[in-house]
């Protein structure tokens, strides 16, 4: 199976870089690029890296991915995440490769209280999620057969994370104070190039959540960072009215795994999850 992965630099790109070397692909059978490498924006330099590749399967995980600059880079951000994401689309139905795009629970508002299924309504409320809403429903028009692999709060290793800020801050500040009026389930990078992987040669197609099982508040899981640390520092539980951001983001953004189980794939706890995050080092460097 050849692979090609856009966003290889990334957080969650590096460990897919890793997960598709090590597994029954050769090195020759996956090219990794990185925004250097292909700009989405440039649906000439798009085509020809697919064209050249031949891929069977694109990965799609290069976004812009910061929240609240997305609120003051509107445009920049739905050029990346969402005509980028068409041109790659565009790309792949001229080679006839199949494409899986990675999403995000902020397509949701958040108002649901109950875990998000596929078939819910988008509804976002920030400028990064309408980016990756609108990118899915063309995407779908284009490529029927594409695979949307909706995801949350990812951390791991290789670049900027929550639990990497946490213990950062943990390590010079004696309290913390963290939103507990928002709900998700963090999901380690490694788990979820696993199970990208795996959804690949399962010939996925159509919407499915991707996350580590179990939620909790980004309190909650400040919480969990501080203690697995052994540091002493003191979390102290805030509103989001009183940590007030630019981006609003979804009080409840839970995703159902039942998608995901359709495939008989099961996502470990994401407690177990940062003790393996906490405990592990960043992932090899792989040449390519």
């Amino acid at each position: 199976m050849r692979v090609t992965l856009f966003g290889a630099s990334g957080l969650l790109g590096q460990e897919l870089v890793h997960e598709l070397s090590r597994n029954e692909m050769n090195r020759e059978q996956l090219t990794a690029l990185s925004s250097k490498d292909a700009d989405l924006r440039d649906r000439a330099r798009v085509r020809d890296v697919i064209r050249d590749s031949r891929p069977d399967w694109i990965l799609l995980s290069a976004a812009y991915t910061d929240v609240d600059g997305c609120e003051a880079n509107r445009e920049f951000a739905f050029a990346v995440n969402c005509e980028g994401a068409v041109n790659v689309a565009e790309a792949a139905r001229e080679a006839g490769s199949r494409l899986m795009f990675l999403s995000t629970d902020y397509v949701f508002d958040g108002s649901k209280g109950s875990p998000y299924q596929t078939s819910d309504a988008r509804n976002p409320t920030s400028v990064y999620g309408e980016s990756k809403a609108r990118a899915e429903e063309r995407l779908l028009e284009i490529l029927p057969e594409v695979c949307i692999a909706r995801t949350s709060w990812l951390f791991g290793h290789g670049g900027k994370c929550f639990p990497a800020t946490i213990l950062k801050l943990a390590s010079t500040r004696s309290e913390i104070s963290v939103v507990n009026d928002q709900r998700g389930s963090p999901t380690f990078t490694r788990d979820l190039a696993s199970a990208l992987a795996e959804l690949c040669r399962a010939s996925a197609r159509g919407i499915v959540h991707v996350t580590n099982s179990g939620n909790c508040t980004w309190y909650e899981f400040a919480a969990a960072i501080v203690r697995a640390s052994g540091l002493p520092t003191t979390i102290k539980p805030v509103t989001t009215a009183e940590f007030p951001r630019p981006a609003r983001r979804p009080a409840y953004s839970v995703l159902s795994p039942e998608s995901l189980h359709a495939y008989n794939i099961h996502m470990p706890d994401w407690q177990g999850a940062l003790r393996r995050y906490l405990g592990s080092a960043p992932v090899a460097s792989v040449v390519l």
